[in-house]
């Protein structure tokens, strides 16, 4: 492809979004330019609150006030003056999908060609016999009989009901066809049961009664409902001839093919069963006995533990002591025989059993406690109807190819595309030539979706189970399928999730975006994507309010050579110095036979007591063993806890977890939104605002005035500001434009009374203590050991620029995760044996902050703790003391062990890790850390 380079420069002047101060900068059209500094400099800021923001809003604001009310509204970014810009697209690193409906291949649209591809080509099968149907009008019906068997006397029959012999003395029907030996029989002398058949003509197959016979098969199938009889001369029986889609052995009709009928989004198409869901509801043992190591006598048996309930524990009790049951109320639930345990559930003697308990509330579910009850104990299983495949069977009849379109959605990405490129061989010429534009469309889509590396995916997988760096990378190869030039895009570090081995189809994937003619802005930190990258912007010098400023901007040949830069550091160092030795385990936790989705009946030893990183390339299994196995299987055996409908993860199957007694917590520290709400914020979050406000209450001018600790809360009555409920602001809805947010009149945005702002601790008021970073808030309350003791742990974590009062759902999901990390580090470090699992800790990272969280995480070690942490980032691994790498590629090519040891063991393996470890330690070896 020739390179479209668009002229000009897209300039601002005077950015102040956040922490910005009067950035002014140019950012050439065309081009790749990656923002690149330490966490909190600003990026963010620059690219999606300033320059994609700018975009939206004047695109939209191009549009009619009617369509406006249907986009997004983006605010005005605080900014001097934005020049050259382009409509923009955010892909954002986050999943905010939530929609169950959502799947891979919807959101690329790529099931929307399939759905037309089966309209177009697809063949049906009987849904009560398994004959091919194809569809039979009069004249092709005619062409047949005249080519299979010319010049034959042939009668053309209908059977019509008996019961309608009236209508047709009527309609001047009057002959009927007895066989071949009784020939024609008058309608008032058939004395014979059943349907009559009525002969609409009888005739000689040749050319020059085409329009004849289909004049009477026309005939036939209007007396006959839509079936036709055609006794030939010579032959053993009658030829069936359906009209439509219609199968001439049973008479069955089959919908007509259209896109609708393929869509489990349409009721057309839906299974009826689960209403397009793939999944119904019902009964979930794991969640009436979610603790299997209980017995009945210690109430295995969730919901008869409580008060109003257990009348049926007693019940239970009663008769399994009966002398004709003798069913053991002391062994565990797992260690009954199958028949008592069947006669628990389905009951014995009087006692009707768990499930006739449940049939018991299902009868009161009229009482909305009831039916909160029942809700509690519901779980999902695959649909029996549909086996999962969310259509109803006319749309599985449908087959290209004998694969259905169920099928075909069931594959991983690559496998379908290379099934798709040698399906044209198959067709006929006529059906190749239909074929062929949806064909290069779907091979187009499937072809970005491996380039952007995610080849392992089905088109079947929801959404919403995306992890953020796989929802951004969908949302990549549905941007390059609508093919747009002359735009702005904005992503926020592609990489995440992405294994180094896939780095270079990532920028040949972007190198795709600018060579349309369109200018791509990349907020990223990998070393890979910034030195290929056309132009560089790194922001600094540090976080917060020490960032904002414009360090460097140009190559990054230039950038490399900096003196002044921390990149541009991090870029010649190109990896942090390896620790001199590595810790020695306490212990092991053994996970047996795991074998949810792709996992290929893994048996995998974790170290207890060190630092462990699970590895290897995109969906090769990591997510899958770490949390869905691993985690949800504790939660279940070790706490009994069964998990929530909700959860964004599932129990995966596995033998059993072996030395699961060696830890007392296990602790997922994820990337998931901490709140959604504003009032939540981080110094809330970590508690150390009531420590503030206890302060707060004990100046003399808050006692003066009579304020205790509560006055200086915004979520209660009391200090807060009431014309604005605590909020600082009040939002104007303006329909068609984007809602305004203007500073509440009462308070002036400080969001207390004036009473409650009259109280002043270190010469600031409460509205200003939550305007202070926490390095500010840290040097104000030196001497109050409280206070510093819960606001340490953001500085530990890197995360001393924050604001005490920002709210927690601006946050990325790096922040986020260490927010977390940092409430786990306030409780102090008396507590040991537990085991942290971490879900990619380096997203949102500078190599500078990547230093401070291996620090945190040694600091958990050296406590007695063991941390579990999935990661592709390599200076990360590096400094693992044990490594699980699984692969050797991602979906089904997935989900085995390739190597396990120190990461100079993993670097002599096979595996694509092993390969880019070995070029990143260069033969370092290093020592026991403990005895």
């Amino acid at each position: 492809m020739l390179r479209r380079r668009r002229a000009g420069l897209l300039r601002v002047v005077g950015a102040r979004m956040h922490n910005l101060r009067g950035l002014s900068v140019d950012i050439p059209h065309g081009a790749l330019t990656v923002v690149t500094g330490v966490s909190g400099s600003g990026k963010s800021s620059l690219a999606f609150d300033t320059l994609y923001a700018e975009g939206q809003r004047r695109y939209v604001e191009s549009m009619s006030t009617y369509a406006r009310q249907f986009l997004e509204r983006m605010q005005r970014p605080d900014v001097d003056a934005v020049e050259g810009i382009l409509p923009a697209i955010a892909i954002e690193q986050h999943n905010s999908t939530k929609n169950a409906r959502s799947t891979v291949g919807t959101a690329t649209e790529i099931s929307d060609y399939l759905r037309l591809l089966y309209a177009k080509l697809g063949e049906p099968r009987c849904l009560e016999c398994g004959t091919p149907v194809r569809r039979t009008t009069a004249q092709t019906a005619t062409d047949a009989l005249l080519a299979a068997h010319p010049d034959t006397r042939a009668h053309v029959v209908a059977r019509v009901p008996a019961a309608e012999r009236e209508l047709l003395r009527r309609d001047g029907w009057t002959r009927l066809y007895g066989d071949a030996d009784a020939g024609l029989v008058d309608l008032d002398a058939w004395t014979r049961a059943g349907p009559l058949p009525v002969v609409t003509d009888r005739l000689t197959l040749h050319g020059g009664e085409r329009a004849r016979l289909a004049e009477a098969i026309t005939a036939a199938w209007r007396l006959g409902g839509g079936m036709a009889e055609v006794w030939v001369e010579g032959a053993q029986g009658p030829l069936r001839l359906g009209e439509g889609l219609r199968c001439a052995q049973c008479g069955r009709t089959l919908r007509p093919p259209q896109p609708r009928l393929f869509s489990y989004n349409s009721p057309l198409g839906a299974c009826e069963t689960c209403q397009g869901f793939g999944r119904t509801t019902g009964l979930d043992l794991e969640k009436v006995i979610p603790n299997e190591s209980l017995s009945l006598a210690q109430g295995a048996i969730v919901p008869w533990r409580t008060e109003k309930f257990s009348e049926w524990q007693d019940w239970l009790e009663t008769w399994a002591r009966k002398r004709a049951y003798r069913i053991p109320l002391d062994l565990p639930w797992a260690q009954l025989e199958k028949q008592h345990r069947r006669m628990v559930l389905r009951g014995f003697g009087d006692y009707t059993g768990v499930y006739g308990w449940f049939a018991y509330l299902e009868r009161k579910r009229y009482k909305m406690h009831y039916r909160i009850l029942l809700a509690r104990y519901r779980g999902y299983t695959p649909c029996a109807d549909c086996g999962g495949t969310r259509l109803r069977a006319e749309a599985r009849s449908y087959r290209i190819g004998e694969r259905t379109i169920s099928d075909l959605e069931a594959l991983p990405v690559g496998e379908l595309k290379r099934w798709l490129h040698g399906l044209p061989a198959a067709l006929s010429p006529q059906a190749r030539a239909t074929a062929q534009p949806l064909l290069r469309e779907l091979a187009a889509r499937l072809g970005y979706l491996e380039a952007v590396g995610l080849g392992y995916l089905t088109l079947l997988r929801q959404t919403r189970t995306l992890s953020g760096g796989e929802a951004q990378r969908i949302r990549l190869a549905e941007a390059l399928g609508a093919q747009l030039t002359d735009t702005l895009y904005v992503l926020d570090e592609p990489s995440v999730g992405l294994h180094p081995r896939d780095t270079q189809r990532l920028l040949e994937v972007l190198r795709t975006l600018t060579d349309r003619g369109n200018t791509v802005v990349v907020v990223e930190h990998d070393a890979d994507l910034i030195g290929a990258a056309d132009h560089v912007i790194d922001l600094g010098p540090g976080a917060g309010a020490h960032g904002g400023d414009l360090v460097f901007a140009g190559t990054p040949a230039a950038l490399e050579a900096d003196r002044d830069s921390k990149t541009g550091a991090a870029l010649r160092q190109r990896r942090l110095p390896v620790p001199a030795r590595f810790a020695r385990p306490t212990g092991t936790l053994t996970i047996r036979g795991a074998r949810a989705h792709n996992l290929k009946d893994l048996t995998v030893e974790i170290p207890l007591g060190v630092f462990t990183c699970l590895s290897g390339v995109s969906g090769s299994g990591k997510s899958t063993l770490m949390i869905d196995v691993l985690y949800a299987n504790w939660l279940r055996s070790q706490r009994g806890v069964a998990i929530a409908a909700n959860a964004p993860f599932e129990r995966g199957p596995c033998d059993r977890l072996e030395g699961a007694d060696q830890i007392d917590e296990m602790v997922l520290v994820d990337q998931s939104p901490l709140a959604r709400s504003s009032r939540s914020n981080p110094a809330t979050y970590l508690g150390a605002w009531s420590e503030i406000r206890k302060l707060l209450a004990r100046t003399a001018a808050a006692r003066q005035l009579g304020l205790g600790a509560g006055a200086f809360s915004f979520n209660t009555s009391g200090g807060r500001c009431e014309a604005c409920q605590g909020q600082g602001a009040i939002t104007m809805e303006m329909h068609f434009l984007a809602d305004v947010v203007i500073p509440c009149e009462a308070c002036g945005g400080k969001r207390f009374s004036e009473k409650a702002l009259g109280a002043r601790y270190g010469g600031k008021n409460v509205a200003e203590i939550l305007d202070l970073t926490v390095e500010q808030a840290l040097a104000l309350s030196a001497d109050q050991a409280r206070v510093v003791r819960s606001l340490r742990p953001f500085a530990e974590v890197g995360l001393s620029y924050l604001r005490l009062g920002q709210p927690t759902s601006t946050l990325s999901g790096g922040e986020a995760q260490r927010l977390k990390l940092a409430a786990y580090l306030a409780e102090g470090e008396q507590r040991s044996r537990r085991l942290f699992l971490f879900d990619e800790p380096t997203t949102g990272l500078h190599a500078a902050d990547v230093a401070v969280l291996l620090s945190v995480l040694e600091r958990l070690v050296r406590a007695g703790n063991t941390v579990l942490a999935i990661e592709h980032n390599l200076d990360f691994l590096c400094h693992a003391d044990h490594l699980i790498d699984l692969g050797p590629e991602g979906g089904e090519a997935g989900g085995r062990l390739i190597a396990c040891g120190t990461p100079e063991q993993v670097a002599h393996s096979r595996g694509h890790t092993g390969r880019h470890l070995a070029r990143l330690l260069g033969g370092k070896r290093r020592k026991v850390r403990h005895a």
